[in-house]
């Protein structure tokens, strides 16, 4: 007899996993197929107001970023940690208020659109620096490459509108990179592309959340 509640405790407890699974399995679902709203676009525009306050101190005090890598690179590393810790803070809190209990599941998958482009960005600088360090003058265009890669991956559960921010940080990597030398680590190479492309993906949030307002 005691086998017997044993063995029907054991089924009523992988019922129980098994329904928890397909619970947690829709609810990914519908996140994955939901607009994601926590990204808001105040702190986007003043992500892109940072990029040019970094092409202005990176203008100011790293005259020829050829010969001084290290501060280059300092400069953009700390202003994308900055962004994405001001980014990552406002979401947070955005999409428990806006997704409720949703919120976790839709800030997974906002966060795994990004994680694999923020991944090879990362890698592909310390190749370069550790093992390329001729070919540093590629590492603007080919930031701005890998980032509209990471918005492209975002577009489906984003605004359709998204996909021009995508292009522009594209086209503005390409064109980085074309320039083939040292003129790429110009200041306002990255200033102007991220400057411009943030404040862009500001007002596509913007413009896509007061439609949706007048709609409701």
């Amino acid at each position: 007899m005691l086998g017997y509640f044993a063995l029907q405790s054991q089924v009523d407890m992988n019922d129980l996993h098994k329904a928890l699974g397909d619970i947690s399995s829709i609810r990914r679902q519908v996140a994955q197929s939901t607009e994601f709203r926590g990204y808001g676009p105040a702190t986007l525009a003043g992500t892109g107001v940072l990029a040019v306050v970094a092409a202005a101190a990176q203008a100011l005090w790293v005259t020829d970023p050829a010969k001084h890598v290290a501060a280059y690179l300092s400069i953009w590393m700390a202003t994308a940690a900055l962004s994405a810790t001001l980014i990552g803070t406002q979401m947070k809190a955005r999409a428990r208020r806006i997704h409720s209990g949703m919120a976790d599941e839709m800030i997974r998958t906002a966060v795994e659109q990004f994680l694999p482009s923020a991944g090879a960005g990362a890698l592909m600088t310390f190749v370069l620096v550790r093992f390329v360090p001729a070919a540093l003058w590629m590492l603007p265009g080919m930031w701005q490459v890998i980032f509209s890669l990471g918005v492209f991956s975002s577009c489906r559960f984003l605004p359709r509108p998204m996909a021009v921010a995508g292009a522009w940080y594209l086209v503005t990597g390409l064109i980085s990179i074309s320039l083939a030398d040292s003129r790429a680590l110009s200041p306002w190479d990255m200033g102007i592309s991220y400057g411009v492309g943030q404040l862009l993906v500001a007002a596509i949030l913007f413009f896509s959340m007061k439609e949706g307002s007048d709609e409701s």
